[in-house]
């Protein structure tokens, strides 16, 4: 099966812009095809002949061979962690800096640059010293660690770089590369390396994999090796609890009374924007709610469908037998995708006032739009809507589901058409 998502058409035309531009930093969570999309661009350019191409990673499990061509994806060497330090970066800096000059062109690719220590210094001086060159080469870095590279991005690299975010796979890309329809996005997610065993009936090699192969992963290699936690058994328990109560407002202050280890609430709040960065778990606020309070009682996102149910009692007929989980499947989908195709100037909340709701709340500018999900579980009248449009006359408002919006046609849509409706 070959599917290549819109980033590889963006990142092959930044690569071909003359003179060369910016660095171009590309990450998003773990498991989403980072190094899919580069490899798909790396290929279309040697196709075409127009670049020499060198993918470098540092993981500590293995390193592409020089030269680019079929035989960069064929052959991989260990590459000992002792060798990533700043000699490791100048060295396949150097290669690529005389293939650039001999040939007109290279890409140099750093990938889980992350691991290599003080990384972003290290380039910055080097992309620097390379401005008075007649040619030189266009350099791409990318992490499975957003907080690390976006950290190193903004202390050392400001101004040099250019951003591409990756983000988990939409449901219209799950239909269209694997098949998928809405039921089985809701409960296998959005895991393009797991699609094979989103099949009915082998749930539980399905949930291992998601359990052992992602998560563990994420939390051991992408946070807790690169952050100072000093509690790392409390923010696994935090994820565990976020996947499942996703979906609902939890206080923090309660939160901390169901954990064994629980500390403080600045410290979970601290370790839940540490798992939203890895792409696990959200924390919305509330609407138009005080500084001080506005995190005391964050509204839980899983930001994968999979990260819900996998770590879930449900099997696939279960969890679709069950309305009020099924229900909370459904809003959690639609939470983790305003969040993840909204602007990044654009807020996203939850909005509650004595006994009326809304499940989320969507604001950039002076564009205000107020959504309420229902899912086929009973929730009652849609009361919060319109006490929310009584209170702001100037939101729109937006029912998801039954009634409504059907979730298919939503999810297939990024944040800002429903916020503007164009």
């Amino acid at each position: 099966m070959y599917y290549e998502r819109a980033q590889v058409a963006t990142l092959v035309e930044r690569l071909l812009r003359e003179p060369v531009g910016r660095i171009i930093a590309l990450f998003g969570p773990r498991q989403s095809g980072k190094t899919t999309i580069v490899d798909q661009a790396l290929a279309r350019l040697r196709r075409e002949s127009v670049h020499e191409t060198l993918y470098r990673t540092a993981d500590a499990a293995e390193e592409a061979v020089p030269g680019g061509g079929e035989e960069a994806t064929a052959v991989r060497a260990p590459t000992p962690p002792e060798r990533l330090g700043a000699d490791w970066i100048i060295r396949h800096w150097n290669d690529a800096r005389a293939r650039a000059e001999r040939s007109g062109g290279c890409v140099l690719v750093f990938d889980e640059i992350q691991r290599v220590p003080d990384w972003s210094s290290v380039i910055k001086g080097l992309w620097d010293a390379d401005r008075g060159l007649r040619r030189r080469p266009q350099v791409v870095v990318l992490g499975s660690a957003p907080l690390a590279v976006q950290s190193g991005l903004s202390e050392s690299l400001a101004g040099r770089f250019e951003l591409l975010q990756v983000q988990h796979w939409s449901l219209r890309e799950m239909a269209e590369a694997f098949g998928f329809d809405l039921r089985r996005y809701l409960y296998f997610g959005a895991y393009p390396g797991m699609a094979s065993l989103a099949v009915e009936g082998v749930e539980d090699e399905w949930r291992t994999v998601v359990r052992d192969g992602h998560f563990r992963p994420t939390i051991e290699r992408d946070i807790l090796a690169l952050t100072r936690i000093d509690k790392p058994a409390l923010m696994k328990r935090l994820f565990e609890m976020g996947a499942q109560y996703s979906g609902q407002c939890v206080s923090l202050t309660k939160l901390a009374g169901h954990l064994q280890d629980p500390g403080n609430t600045t410290t979970l709040a601290r370790y839940l924007d540490l798992l939203e960065a890895a792409g696990l778990v959200a924390g919305l606020s509330g609407y138009a709610t005080t500084p001080l309070s506005r995190r005391s009682t964050p509204k839980l996102i899983v930001l994968n469908p999979a990260l819900m149910t996998a770590f879930s009692r449900y099997d696939f007929r279960d969890a679709l037998a069950d309305r009020s989980f099924w229900g909370r499947v459904v809003e959690s989908a639609v939470g983790a995708h305003l969040f993840q195709t909204k602007r990044p100037s654009a807020g996203l909340y939850y909005w509650r006032l004595k006994n009326a709701e809304v499940d989320f709340v969507l604001e950039r500018g002076p564009h205000l739009l107020a959504i309420e999900v229902k899912s086929g579980a009973f929730r009652g009248a849609h009361a919060g809507l319109a006490t929310f449009e009584a209170k702001y006359p100037h939101a729109r408002r937006l029912l998801v589901g039954e009634g409504g919006v059907p979730i298919v046609e939503f999810l297939s849509e990024p944040a800002e058409h429903w916020l503007t409706g164009k």
